[in-house]
């Protein structure tokens, strides 16, 4: 039993690890083929474990943007996205607008708001590029 923890706790750190090492806010599939490579008996559903068990504690965040498939970012600082219709990619933006916008929303619902997100759909620099 000692032993199915360590390798749990090693898989859960490297799955951390891979996470925090891209930008891209991939996937789980993705991290599963990046881990697996380092742990070759890894299973995708540990990898689902694992990620939610991240996120349920509040190391990542999971991000639902009405997408197939969740993606994640080890970022769990206060910031927004930017997620580009033609290409998919997932920006991170840095605008400070949850404060003002959960100010302004409790006033007016009389709701007590714990948490905004805030996602931006658009086509990024790089697919304008190309469109012209």
């Amino acid at each position: 039993m000692e032993e199915k923890f360590k390798r749990f706790s090693r898989q859960r750190e490297e799955i951390l690890e891979i996470l925090k090492g891209t930008k891209i806010h991939p996937t789980a599939e993705w991290i599963y083929f990046q881990a697996k490579k380092k742990i070759p008996k890894l299973s995708l559903g540990t990898v689902y474990r694992n990620l939610n068990n991240l996120h349920q504690k509040g190391a990542i965040r999971k991000l639902q943007f009405g997408t197939p498939f969740d993606h994640f970012d080890a970022n769990t600082s206060s910031h927004q996205h930017f997620i580009c219709k033609k290409c998919g990619k997932i920006y991170d933006l840095f605008l400070n607008l949850e404060k003002d916008l959960k100010t302004e929303a409790e006033r007016k619902v009389k709701f007590r708001i714990e948490k905004v997100e805030v996602a931006f759909h658009g086509v990024c620099l790089n697919c304008l590029k190309f469109s012209q």
